[in-house]
């Protein structure tokens, strides 16, 4: 997976691969060639094409000047151009290499006078352009004349964008055929310029990219609001570090890819049989919440598990079972259609031979159900040592019940949170290693803070609260944090309003422990389920065309093309 730094690490990271024999100018030409590379591919199909190049007077800016480079000597009647915040002399090669290719150079110290007219127009012509303003050395806010060069670069796109045909008819059907002249694709060289890559504070000038191509790691303002805002796709390209370079495997924190999730996948082999692939137990379910014991039982079979067994309130399992004819039914004690305690025995009976079991989608708050969740999780020391009380001491073997099942491997979501934030010693009650999922307001109740200092804060809370409480924390939303006890973190890579809606969560957590139930260790059934349903929000909202019309249903019914696009990956 590649690695999320931040800029000084990364710098230091840079200082020991040129101490290695990887110079600066090699990762810089390899660096301006993953640019090139992509806008290559964005140009295909396009007469002769037309990119522009902002170029700041640092090494981002050195990117750029390799990249327009490239792109003038390999695509046929390119037109390429490169504007300098700052004029360059003979001794920098990357820019007498960029002149001696035919890049068109201009200045912002020559350009100033006239009002950046030179600027204006070869922003407003560009099929691309590319932002080599200012990488991650930046430091907010931007003032002088960068700040007047992105002002006059804003002002260019806007008159391009207003200068569009308006359609002659704005119904629905002829929507498809209004000209979307929207301006240059826009693609950001390591940072869009104005982002704090560390901070992800964004300058009210900062230039929002279509795309961002950052390079060797992920840099955490990238994957932070506000900031996070002006990315567009991200890209983490190679520049061709040395292997093991020690700077860069200390790192802990991760972004998850395809091909991380991949090999994390459980093995089908032809011989399989259910068994092969765990048996999950998803206690879910009131009558005022049906459906969500529907959508965590079916993400399980959807993410491979074997069987799903699904304890609900008896009252609402008529209706369940038509839903799921693949899933097998527990019938559990209820008051009112709410789960309650007397269920533990009912559960605690049958757990024997499942792999993993979920608790908490559509509980409900009620007490009963609080009391249900204390019982099923007190230690098994606890339950020993209030079952022998009464016996007589010397005969222990011959008046003692058998010992309580053990929980298997445990995804606790949704209401089971709550109901766990209203008990003041829950962190003892959970075995150790198990998956946690609170979405910000829960994690806020289950740490006694406010959401507000969660959603500033949420890489160093999850972790610090992962080891606290020694158990695996998915923090959902966007760029949805997995961090387990010892340290290993991982951040998701899908940031998309088409999961907030109701029941994503418990497909999520249906997910999770399908993969914990085929035998995946917890912090990679988390990363992985994380990533599938992911995923699969991003393939609704394509499917779509929008991400106001995606529901619960459909990030279920995407899953299995979630789970292929990775397997392929």
């Amino acid at each position: 997976m590649p690695k999320i730094v931040t800029t000084e690490q990364m710098r230091a990271i840079e200082r020991a691969a040129d101490a290695k024999g990887h110079t600066y100018a090699e990762m810089m030409e390899r660096a301006g060639r993953a640019v090139a590379e992509r806008v290559k591919q964005l140009l295909a199909g396009i007469e002769q094409p037309r990119v522009a190049v902002i170029v700041g007077p640092g090494n981002n800016g050195g990117d750029g000047l390799v990249a327009a480079r490239i792109l003038a000597q390999e695509v046929a009647g390119a037109s390429v151009g490169a504007f300098l915040l700052k004029e360059r002399g003979d001794d920098d090669a990357v820019f007498v290499a960029a002149r001696e290719a035919g890049v068109f150079i201009a200045d912002a110290a020559n350009d100033k006078a006239a009002g950046y007219r030179v600027l204006q127009n070869l922003v407003a012509n560009a099929d691309v352009l590319i932002d080599a303003l200012f990488g991650t050395s930046l430091r907010l806010p931007i003032k002088g004349d960068a700040s007047k060069v992105l002002q006059a670069t804003h002002k260019a796109i806007a008159l391009r964008r207003a200068d569009r045909p308006a359609p002659l008819l704005i119904t629905p059907a002829h929507l498809a055929d209004r000209p979307r002249d929207e301006g240059p694709i826009i693609i950001a060289v390591d940072c869009p310029s104005g982002l704090d890559c560390d901070t992800g504070e964004l300058d009210a000038n900062a230039l929002h990219a279509h795309e961002t191509i950052t390079f060797a790691a992920a840099k955490p303002g990238l994957l932070t609001f506000p900031g996070a805002e002006a990315v567009g796709t991200l890209h983490v390209a190679d520049i061709g570090l040395p292997p093991r370079l020690p700077e860069l495997e200390e790192v802990t924190l991760t972004l998850v890819d395809a091909a991380e999730v991949r090999a994390r996948l459980p093995r089908r082999p032809l011989d399989s049989h259910k068994g092969t692939f765990g048996k999950a137990m998803v206690v879910a379910g009131s009558l005022n919440y049906t459906g969500a014991a529907y959508l965590a039982a079916a993400a399980a079979y959807r993410v491979g598990a074997g069987l799903v067994t699904v304890g609900a309130p008896q009252i609402i399992v008529p209706t369940l079972a038509g839903m799921l004819p693949e899933a097998t039914w527990l019938l559990l004690p209820h008051d009112l259609g709410v789960i309650n305690d007397a269920a533990v025995k009912v559960l605690r009976d049958e757990l024997e031979g499942y792999t993993a079991l979920l608790l908490g989608p559509g509980f409900g708050r009620e007490e009963v159900t609080g009391e249900f969740l204390r019982e099923l999780l007190r230690p098994e020391e606890e339950i020993r040592h209030s079952r022998a009380i009464g016996f007589v001491p010397t005969e222990p073997q011959l008046n003692a019940p058998p010992p309580p099942t053990p929980l298997p491997p445990l995804v606790i979501d949704a209401d089971g949170l709550n109901l766990l934030a209203e008990m003041d010693d829950w962190p003892r009650l959970i075995p150790p290693g198990t998956i946690l999922t609170p979405h910000p307001g829960e994690f806020a109740r289950l740490a006694r803070l406010e959401r507000d200092q969660v959603q500033a804060n949420r890489l160093a809370l999850a972790q610090a609260k992962a080891a606290e409480w020694n158990c695996v924390l998915v923090l959902k939303g966007a760029f949805t944090v997995i961090a387990a006890p010892d340290g290993r973190t991982a951040v998701e890579p899908f940031a998309t309003p088409a999961l907030a809606s109701a029941g994503t969560g418990d497909v999520l957590a249906g997910a999770i422990v399908g993969l914990l139930a085929q035998g995946l260790e917890p912090f990679d059934a988390a990363l992985a389920g994380a990533y599938l349903h992911g995923l699969a929000g991003v393939l609704a909202a394509e499917l779509w065309d929008t991400t106001a019309s995606v529901t619960a249903g459909d990030v279920l019914e995407l899953l299995p093309e979630a789970v292929a696009l990775a397997e392929r990956a």
